[in-house]
């Protein structure tokens, strides 16, 4: 009898997914840095408590990085920061 719990699960987006996440990002990120806040600061403290607070409502970021779950968001920013990475291995 095969236990399914010991085999790994293979968790993928849709590709249209992660680019709507990417983009959403972009604009969040340039709209914190337009109201002088530093963007990565804010970035990590919404997304370690989920308080959308700590991302400016200037130019709709509030309520567009609600529109994305915070496990989505944390999985782009690090499949983007190690395909850097890789790249700068080549």
């Amino acid at each position: 009898m095969s236990n399914k719990f010991n085999e790994t699960m293979k968790f993928e987006t849709p590709k249209d997914k992660d680019n709507e996440v990417r983009e959403i990002i972009l604009a969040v990120f340039d709209a914190l840095e337009e109201k002088g806040y530093n963007p990565i600061n804010q970035i990590i403290g919404y997304i370690l408590s989920g308080d959308p607070t700590y991302i400016t409502s200037h130019n709709d970021a509030r309520s567009l990085i609600r529109k994305i779950e915070r496990d989505e968001l944390l999985e782009e920013i690090l499949g983007c920061y190690l395909e850097n990475e890789r790249e700068k291995d080549i």
